[in-house]
């Protein structure tokens, strides 16, 4: 399972390593939100349990069954239900026209991965529905605030135009934001984001 060992160590101390408030991004775009939800790579489940308390059905998947009972011990504790399910994202398999909304925050994956399983998640899209990501770029490369240390793990414009050629792109773009996400993601950092609709 993809890297199942290492994130389960860095999820096992009690903190929060990415703190327990949504992601900036998903946060301002919550009007577009609608269920049925799947969060990739959800880790601790602080963006699932943002989408529950917003009335909306969530499936957080992430390789790390430690951060997802901690994803479980935060909804218990804002009072709100989600579903999580230990996935290797390698291997994934989302249904067809299931969700209306996936999430991809900070799911950095190797391009391998990305090839194979980008396009299951358009196809995983109901009509009308809606891919939300943000993820490092990779001019973060050079910085030291988070992401990972691998340009191909990292995202672009290109990339994005490239992996998801079905979607209509509403909103894409490189910019550069103050990111405060827990001890792991802090300070000022390059990022993509992207809202992508399935218009089938």
């Amino acid at each position: 399972m993809y890297d199942q060992k290492y994130w389960n160590q860095r999820y096992t101390n009690e903190a929060y390593l990415y703190g327990t408030d949504a992601n900036t991004f998903l946060i301002e775009n919550a009007e577009l939100l609608r269920g049925p939800v799947l969060s990739l790579s959800e880790g601790e489940g602080r963006n699932a349990v943002f989408v529950a308390s917003r009335g909306l059905s969530v499936l957080g998947v992430d390789c790390s069954e430690v951060a997802l009972e901690k994803a479980h011990a935060l909804a218990k504790s804002r009072g709100v239900v989600i579903e999580t399910e230990v996935v290797d994202l390698a291997e994934f398999q989302p249904k067809e026209q299931r969700y209306n909304t996936v999430i991809s925050i900070s799911a950095h994956l190797p391009s391998s991965i990305r090839y194979r399983l980008y396009p299951l998640i358009e196809e995983s899209l109901k009509p009308g529905g809606i891919v939300l990501l943000e993820a490092y770029s990779e001019a973060q490369l050079s910085r030291h605030t988070g992401g990972p240390k691998d340009i191909d793990m990292l995202m672009s414009i290109e990339k994005i135009k490239k992996e998801f050629p079905s979607l209509n792109h509403q909103l894409l773009i490189e910019t550069d934001r103050k990111v405060s996400e827990g001890e792991a993601h802090s300070g000022m950092a390059s990022v993509v984001q992207y809202v992508g609709r399935n218009e089938a």
